[in-house]
């Protein structure tokens, strides 16, 4: 018998890409794929080299990670890739990364079926 909780978070899984998804570009250097992403946020604090606390906020990317075929072979986020999001004429663009030293990407369940990816917008094209 399977784990219970396991499939229960894969038919999640499926009801997001299903239902809460967006096709979006990930592209890193001339390599790119399209891939059904969720639009999230994080909020990050980070303190300033005055001692500040400043609070900073990611565009996220929810991602399933056997999606992120790059080349033919599975990748996991870099810092400095980035997600081109299409919204009508635009194209936002998203660099891969978090602020104060924080990891730009988490796995979103227990079982590293899906990316939590941070960015931070660059661009609108």
């Amino acid at each position: 018998m399977g784990n219970m909780l396991e499939d229960g978070s894969d038919w999640l899984e499926g009801q997001r890409k299903a239902h809460a998804a967006s096709t979006v570009t990930y592209c890193r250097g001339v390599l790119s794929v399209e891939v059904e992403a969720t639009i999230a946020s994080t909020t990050f604090e980070v303190e300033t080299a005055g001692g500040a606390i400043e609070t900073v906020q990611s565009r996220d990317f929810l991602i399933t990670t056997a999606d992120l075929v790059l080349g033919g072979a599975e990748v996991l986020p870099e810092r400095g890739d980035q997600i081109r999001e299409i919204a009508g004429a635009k194209t936002f663009v998203y660099e891969v990364l978090a602020p104060g030293g924080e990891p730009p990407w988490r796995y979103s369940d227990d079982w590293r079926k899906t990316l939590r990816i941070h960015t931070k917008h660059v661009a609108t094209e």
